[in-house]
């Protein structure tokens, strides 16, 4: 099932953000119009697909009966024109994907949302540069691999009304996303922020000699990353609290965590602290087939959401 009125999705971009959207979005029954100006995209798109496209309609509980269409346009009016929905995935620079929002709201039919995949920018930014109706110009940034993972950061601009911001919510969650709504317009939006706490310790902890880079990844990835993948970082505190839940934990735990808190680094990502970390991963990758571990992770995300689409308890 997908939002009432929308059949057919422009993809502009179809580099590896925008080649996840379509398999996504063709897994879920839906047409795709996909446009990109580079030399071979529609190609690689294709080869893309033909390596995506499973795994997606699998996730999507669908028969491959029923995925929809994909016809590649050569210019961005015919990929827009006529879409329900438009998804822009272009380079990650703001005058770029500025100008080019502003040309696809030129465009498109009155009061199709058109959604950005920026992982930083603020939609604000992007509406100011659209003349025709920016308020249906807003952000729906996804996580890679985008094609398997289900979050999607929905984020409305100054201009954009609660009813938009709604609709666009009811179509990732209706095309098998899990989406949601960032209240308030900050850098990087949510995850990119936790990811970037989380990224910054790390840093400091391989600067600093306590952890290697393959360390750190074995005490996340065997450790609290397990718990978080359940029922994420907050409800994991909930639930060691015991029967006390938060309360109890923050009474208990509050001061010995502000401690750590206030002891973690502030690391400067300078050449030599990048090179540490490139020298750390690479030692850390010796011996693995990279393309193995690809097709191991993607795989065992599919078993993960599988198993918790499974559970009648989880939030």
């Amino acid at each position: 099932m997908t939002q009432p009125g929308i059949s057919t999705v422009a993809v502009v971009g179809t580099g590896v953000i925008g080649a996840a959207w379509t398999a996504c979005f063709l897994a879920a029954g839906l047409d795709v119009v996909a446009t990109d100006p580079a030399d071979g995209a529609e190609d690689r798109l294709r080869e893309s697909l033909k390596r995506t496209l499973d795994i997606a309609t699998e996730l999507s509980d669908r028969p491959v009966s029923d995925r929809g269409t994909l016809r590649f346009a050569t210019s961005l009016a015919g990929a827009v024109r006529d879409a329900d929905f438009v998804q822009e995935s272009g380079p990650e620079r703001l005058e770029h994907k500025g100008a080019l929002l502003a040309e696809i709201d030129s465009i498109a039919k009155p009061g199709v949302v058109i959604a950005s995949s920026t992982s930083g920018l603020a939609p604000s930014d992007l509406q100011r540069l659209c003349t025709v109706d920016p308020g249906r110009v807003l952000v729906g940034h996804p996580f890679n691999p985008a094609h398997i993972v289900p979050l999607v950061e929905v984020v409305p601009g100054a201009a954009t009304t609660p009813e938009l911001a709604q609709t666009a919510v009811d179509f990732y969650r209706l095309v098998g996303k899990k989406p949601v709504l960032v209240r308030a317009e900050v850098p990087g939006h949510i995850t990119n922020r936790l990811q970037a706490a989380l990224w910054r310790e790390a840093y400091s902890l391989v600067d600093r000699g306590v952890a290697t880079v393959a360390d750190i990844d074995t005490a996340i990835s065997h450790g609290p990353g397990l718990r978080w993948a359940i029922v994420g970082p907050l409800t994991t505190q909930h639930l060691s609290g015991g029967e006390g839940g938060m309360r109890h934990l923050l009474e208990h735990l509050g001061p010995p965590t502000q401690k750590w808190m206030d002891d973690l680094g502030a690391p400067q990502l300078t050449d030599a602290l990048a090179n540490k970390l490139v020298t750390g991963m690479d030692e850390e990758m010796v011996g693995i087939d990279q393309a193995g571990l690809i097709a191991d992770r993607d795989r065992l995300l599919v078993d993960i959401m599988r198993l918790k689409r499974s559970s009648n308890n989880l939030p």
